[in-house]
């Protein structure tokens, strides 16, 4: 039988933590926590098959930090790495703990990376140790906070904002894990937008929506939320790059709202009415009970994949350092200077440009390999419904295409685990242009390859 168990480690920074997330900004350091930040863990076994998956509220962890943690979580806990789904929620609200042009809050910031390894593998040792029988289900919703975000000014050129023309994927994916008795023991919600609410006037530490998402899920239905960042390379807020709470905590209360709702029609079990009496009173009544017919699918199983992806040519790690070394000084000039706002903002763009090419550059260095970079696909099936995740920002088209061509009915597709590569656009985007196929270091193709993949790795649980 299913068994299942939840843990949660709360993640937040201290005050006054390195809080850089934006081009635009000019604020080093943060106020402080509007909400926590949380790292929260789900372990699901059938027999001697068991896995885990950790949903941390965190813009990214690289694919070195991400194979150094699951292998700790392993060590901690047992479950092999390979079945181990480390996701981030990629909030741009959050603390950083990198990036030379920070000059304040980056000493506090290292610190509290230090704890995010260890609260992941405490998170998961604490839901394996809560498992218990379980039964599983699956439901889809729909919510439009989210929009593509790829608009072009009249000459064509592409910027992020608002594209109500754009390809935009509005599912809402749930999963629900109940106990036996039908006691909720998780929900994971599953959705394709980027966590950028919270922008460049913002100085709270936020986990953007979906911190308040899973918190109206938690209270309406019991039980702890986990949030999986959809294929949302494309997909961004409707309303967004703000500096008012209000909007990240109402996007998310709607969000949560539309997943509470599915979670709560969502019964693992097959039924059947049957009238047991009419009941004499006022009026004639009709007592019901609704019947279990059969069990909830129970299957439990993992598959991992790899994937070689065609990379093109991008600058080198050395011309890349040289561009942002030469920012960074800049940047240190204006300040010093006491320049306004508006030149410090620019000089920070600028290197935060230069820091984005230049981590570009050095994955490239590291990962590219005879014109391909191999990345791990990975499925897992609990219950009857399969999740299959990429270590990429995927175009919402590709999360599309395999939910339309699963052999699973019940297909729930992410980027923004196990790793981070970089933005995976479609074929049509490169012709297109814009941020995100400036930035990535796949070539045309990849979209196509991954798809077939991830397919296949469907078929690995599911056939």
């Amino acid at each position: 039988m299913l068994n299942a168990g939840v843990g949660r480690v709360d993640i937040s920074p201290p005050v006054g933590v390195a809080h850089a997330g934006w081009g635009a900004q000019t604020h080093q350091v943060s106020l402080g926590n509007d909400m926590p930040l949380l790292a929260t863990a789900l372990v699901v076994a059938n027999g001697d098959v068991e896995l885990a998956i950790v949903d941390v509220d965190i813009a990214i962890f690289t694919t070195q930090q991400d194979q150094d943690i699951r292998q700790l979580i392993s060590d901690e806990s047992g479950i092999p790495a390979e079945n181990i789904r480390l996701a981030y929620s990629h909030t741009h609200s959050g603390p950083i703990t990198f990036g030379q042009w920070i000059k304040e809050g980056i000493d506090l910031g290292a610190r509290w990376w230090d704890r995010i390894p260890s609260a992941c593998a405490e998170a998961v040792v604490e839901a394996k140790n809560d498992m218990q029988p379980a039964r599983t289900g699956f439901g889809r919703g729909s919510c439009d906070i989210n929009i593509n975000r790829r608009p072009a000014r009249k000459n064509g050129e592409l910027f992020t904002g608002r594209n109500w023309d754009g390809f935009v994927d509005h599912d809402v994916d749930v999963v629900g894990i109940d106990d036996v008795e039908g006691n909720p023991i998780a929900t994971i919600v599953n959705y394709a937008m980027h966590p950028t609410i919270m922008g460049h006037e913002n100085q709270w530490v936020t986990p953007d929506f979906p911190g308040p998402m899973r918190s109206v899920v938690e209270h309406a239905v019991g039980g702890l939320c986990l949030f999986l960042q959809g294929a949302s390379g494309n997909q961004g807020p409707v309303d967004g790059f703000t500096g008012d709470l209000r909007v990240y905590r109402k996007a998310g209360a709607k969000l949560g709202a539309e997943a509470a709702r599915v979670r709560l029609d969502i019964d693992p079990l097959e039924r059947e009415e049957r009238l047991d009496q009419v009941l004499l009173s006022g009026a004639d009544l009709g007592i019901y009970t609704d019947v279990p017919v059969g069990e909830s699918d129970d299957t439990v199983a993992v598959h991992n994949l790899t994937v070689d992806l065609p990379s093109r040519e991008v600058a080198s790690a050395e011309e890349a350092q040289l561009a942002f070394d030469e920012g960074a000084k800049e940047l240190e000039a204006v300040r010093a200077s006491g320049a306004p706002q508006d030149e410090i903002q620019r000089a920070v763009s600028k290197v935060m440009r230069a820091n984005i090419y230049l981590n570009v550059a050095k994955n490239s260095a590291l990962y590219d390999r005879d014109g391909h970079i191999t990345i791990g696909i990975q499925s897992m099936r609990i219950g009857e419904s399969v999740l299959v995740c990429a270590p990429v920002e995927p175009f919402a088209e590709l999360a599309d295409e395999i939910k339309k061509r699963s052999s699973a009915p019940n297909t729930i597709f992410s980027g923004f685990s196990n790793g981070h590569y970089a933005y995976l656009p479609t074929d049509m985007a490169y012709e297109e242009g814009g941020y995100e196929v400036r930035v990535t270091p796949f070539a045309p193709g990849s979209a196509g390859l991954t798809v077939e993949t991830c397919l296949e790795a469907v078929d690995g649980v599911w056939q």
